[in-house]
């Protein structure tokens, strides 16, 4: 079956993440779904390392997903009209959180995969929240339902529980001994039984079984109708409730958020699929169904709608260096793109003209000649092009909202084996750099060694052994070095930077006045509140910009968060002030102000979840104490307790070795950045 259709409608469309912790089996999910759509013709394991969407030779070795990995498939439900599928899968483990995060940035609705053994696990937490943060519309899968210890309604708990969740049980499992083989459909009043090859047979219900699972009906139709006026009026009245009516209540609530469908499979066994493949199309959204989105243009923000005829307005949210070229992959919000059109970039605020187009089926594209509004396409061959840039329009210049990468929390320093590889080394870290805006490259002011910075080991491992297979560079790694911030420890009150240079020609003055206070949260503010013409209008950028880049290392070394700058007065000369100038005088101020403040340090916190046998519960309780962790919850569950603890990421060296002697290699932990915290009085006089 071709991965592209014309004929189907952009109505029909729908882009969706499949996003989960870590081994809850979201790229067998994937697997099973293109096979099920006839996209492939056999399907691969992940133990194999044969999958689809996991292509990279990385993750076949070791078994997990590094990069989001885009496909294109068409499903007709029964007795329905073909749908197109665009399937995201993304990365489960928290070091490549970034994946995630541009791609909800980008999806019209996702599926979130549990396993019915595990139920809601750390990073099932981040990315739920994730999606929440997005609007994206939700749906979820109880995944492993084939497995002992499976328990769809304990997971069903935890949806409420953990997540905040509202669960609506559209099926529910068949259990025949400890393996799942069907599911009841609560919604169509029928029932899906699985051979042992996957593959359905389908009845509606009896008179005996309608009965069996009136109940079930019922409460699903009651938790619709409380958020649903439609519903609640045929339910009140208590007209029969069909399964049109059912699934339009369910579409309408899923995508308002107030609930999400569940419906329970094992992909192993390719038991669930088609119905999950049909409540894609029933109740996910098509580009058509989702908001507006703002863009910003030099006359104020204006609403970006999913209009094919409307000026061009596209997002490059994803950046890959194939061995055939580079490829960005872009989101078309409003308008078309077409093979051959010159677009404007808001990267270098300036045009390009589009060379060629593709449809990816992870390393495989398919060339195609245009893109409109809800497509997900891929340009090839703009080698400087940049994640987060927006694409419009040449007459009609308009910024979306970029992409926000989590700050790197750890970095190593890096030297080639061999100084030949100098180059070859600058190289590769320039193109790691462009493809994941969570890993960044610097040098150490001191040393001048190459200092990389990334989520987590995992993180910085994958990319010096893609260093290593992609550009042929053997790299030695130095000692680890965690990501420090500084933030304000109170109000400065108003400062002056002041730049007066006379040099017998054209000199430089500039002088710019702010005060510089703590605000909340992470992000820096700024605003201008001179008046009068203080500072010309032509500077006022420049000043902007300066004061910028004084936050970028403030007087410990560290880059300074939680800043708001004030710009409160300035003065400019007729001959002598320039750009250079009052950018310079603005990070005076600004450094003036920091050292007059004073500065907080802030260290990284990790979230570290334990799953431990009994015995070892007290060992690793104290172990975590020991470095300065707070423990947040303590869960039993039969055998083994859960523990999740926040632990400084400086005092987590080592952990994985002390955890496994500790519990005799019987214990697992996950570790995810939780927050930036003020440093322990000890840890600031170290940084000092």
């Amino acid at each position: 079956m071709s991965t592209r259709d014309t004929t189907i409608p952009v109505g029909r469309w729908r882009n969706l993440g499949i996003i989960a912790h870590v081994d809850a089996g979201k790229t067998t999910l994937t697997e099973r779904l293109l096979y099920k759509t006839g996209t492939i013709h056999r399907t691969g394991e992940v133990h194999d390392g044969a999958t689809t969407t996991d292509h990279m030779e990385l993750e076949r070795e070791r078994g997990i997903t590094i990069g989001a990995a885009a496909v294109r498939a068409n499903w007709t439900p029964e007795g329905g009209l073909p749908h197109r599928l665009t399937l995201i899968d993304t990365p489960g483990h928290i070091d490549f959180a970034i994946e995630v995060e541009r791609s909800l940035r980008v999806l019209d609705g996702a599926v979130v995969v549990f396993s019915g053994v595990a139920g809601v696990q750390p990073q099932s937490e981040t990315v739920w929240h994730q999606a929440r943060r997005h609007g994206v519309p939700l749906m979820a899968f109880v995944n492993k339902m084939d497995r002992p210890g499976a328990d769809f309604d304990a997971t069903l708990v935890q949806m409420r529980e953990k997540l905040g969740a509202n669960p609506w049980v559209v099926a529910q499992p068949v259990i025949d001994g400890e393996h799942i083989v069907g599911l009841v459909d609560l919604v169509a009043e029928r029932t899906w039984l699985f051979d042992e090859k996957g593959t359905p047979v389908i009845t509606p219900w009896s008179a005996d079984e309608r009965a069996a699972h009136a109940n079930a009906r019922a409460e699903l139709i009651a938790a619709i109708a409380d958020k649903d006026d439609d519903l609640a009026e045929l339910w009140l009245a208590e007209k029969p409730v069909d399964a049109e009516a059912l699934t339009a209540a369910l579409r309408r609530g899923t995508l308002a958020g107030l609930g999400q469908p569940v419906l329970p499979g094992s992909a192993f066994r390719n038991v669930g699929i088609e119905p999950l493949l049909d409540a894609f199309v029933a109740y996910l959204p098509s580009p058509l169904d989702r908001p507006s989105v703002v863009g910003h243009t030099d006359h104020g923000d204006i609403q970006v709608a999913p209009d094919a005829a409307a000026p061009l307005a596209a997002l490059v949210f994803k950046v890959v260096n194939q061995s055939h070229g580079p490829l960005a992959f872009v989101r078309v919000y409003s308008g078309r793109l077409h093979v051959g059109d010159a677009v404007w970039r808001s990267g270098s605020e300036r045009t390009q003209r589009v060379g060629r187009l593709a449809v990816v089926r992870a390393d495989d594209t398919e060339a195609v000649e245009s893109a409109e509004a809800g497509d997900i396409v891929a340009i090839m061959g703009w080698k400087d092009v940049a994640t987060g840039e927006t694409l419009a329009d040449t007459h009609h210049h308009v910024r979306l909202e970029t992409i926000q990468a989590q700050p790197a929390v750890l970095s190593w320093r890096l030297s080639p084996e061999r100084s030949a590889d100098l180059l070859k080394l600058g190289n590769g870290l320039a193109r790691l750099a462009q493809e994941d805006p969570s890993f960044r490259v610097s040098t150490d002011p001191e040393t001048g060694e190459t200092l990389v910075w990334g989520m987590g080991e995992l993180h910085l491992e994958v990319m010096v052994e893609r260093l290593r297979r992609e550009w042929g560079v053997q790299v030695r790694t130095g000692s680890p070095r965690v990501a420090y911030q500084e933030t304000p420890a109170r109000p400065s009150g108003p400062v002056e930077g002041k730049l007066a240079k006379q040099t017998g020609g054209s000199g430089q003055f500039a002088r710019v006045v702010l005060s510089v206070s703590p605000v909340e949260g992470d992000a820096n503010r700024y605003e201008d509140r001179t008046t009068g013409g203080v500072i010309p209008k032509q500077f006022q950028s420049s000043v902007q910009k300066g004061a910028e880049q004084a936050l970028l290392e403030g007087p410990r070394g560290y880059p300074v968060v939680g800043a708001e700058v004030l710009v409160l007065d300035g003065q400019a000369h007729a001959v002598d002030s320039n750009e250079a100038a009052f950018h310079r005088a603005a990070q005076i101020a600004v450094r003036s102000a920091l050292e007059a403040t004073g500065t907080v340090l802030l260290e990284p916190v990790m979230r570290v979840s334990v799953s431990a046998p009994g015995v070892a519960v007290g060992d690793v309780l104290g172990d975590l104490q020991r470095r300065g962790g707070q423990i947040v919850n303590l869960t039993d569950k039969q055998e083994r307790t859960e523990i999740e603890a926040d632990v400084p990421l400086a005092q987590l060296d080592g952990y994985s070795t002390t955890l496994r002697s500790l519990s005799q290699g019987r214990a697992s932990a996950t570790v995810a950045f939780h927050a930036y915290r003020p440093a322990t009085v000890q840890e600031a006089r170290k940084q000092a």
